[in-house]
């Protein structure tokens, strides 16, 4: 099974086959196992859910905000969903940031509040505004020891996101898998329950 790539704006256009990158420096492989089923990115839904949708996102994107409540509906609708989130912080230092935070929060068992509370702040952010808003849920000097405790963890994490984005041909956030199939950009609700619905068919 091989990834392959649809253009968003283009759900019915012929998908064509994406190369795999040869090893970097990291020694890293695109393969759909990496994308799919990477041990340590969060996963939202249904863990044990029939199709899988991968995101990658920035906290300050804002078509990754504006597609988010889409991502949210179609979940609760589903029930059989799982969505991968891999945060890749495109947008400078504040998102670096408020990735960081996230995968704190997510040490200590509050990501899904975290992530939804960055989600859902309006504009761009300063690093001092990420943490405000991410001390809503959990205190950002909480969220960011146990980030740091664990450190070699989340920055392999984040280094793994951003090399399969680049890999993917992804020219910016959002992008999604939804399973082997790649979508460069967001996705309406009726594209994304269709992309859905076609792997269902099989």
């Amino acid at each position: 099974m091989r990834l392959t790539r649809r253009e968003s704006l283009a759900l019915g256009a012929g998908a064509g086959l994406i190369g795999l990158l040869p090893r970097g420096a990291s020694a890293q492989e695109l393969t759909v196992e990496a994308v799919l089923r990477d041990p340590e990115a969060p996963v939202l839904g249904n863990p044990e859910g029939d199709v899988t949708v991968v995101e990658y996102f920035d906290y300050q994107c804002p078509y990754c905000k504006a597609m988010h409540p889409v991502l949210k509906d179609v979940l609760a609708e589903d029930g059989n969903l799982r969505l991968v989130m891999k945060d890749w912080p495109i947008f400078g230092a504040p998102s670096v940031r408020a990735s960081q935070l996230a995968l704190g929060a997510h040490e200590l068992g509050t990501y899904e509040a975290a992530m939804e509370a960055l989600m859902t702040a309006q504009g761009r952010l300063s690093q001092r505004q990420v943490d405000a808003v991410v001390s809503g849920v959990v205190p950002a000097k909480e969220a960011l020891r146990a980030y740091r405790r664990n450190r070699k963890t989340w920055d392999g994490l984040m280094e793994r996101n951003a090399y399969q984005a680049i890999a993917l041909g992804f020219r910016g956030t959002p992008g999604f898998a939804v399973e082997t199939v790649i979508y460069d950009g967001a996705l309406d609700r009726e594209m994304l329950k269709a992309a859905i619905a076609e792997v269902r068919r099989g």
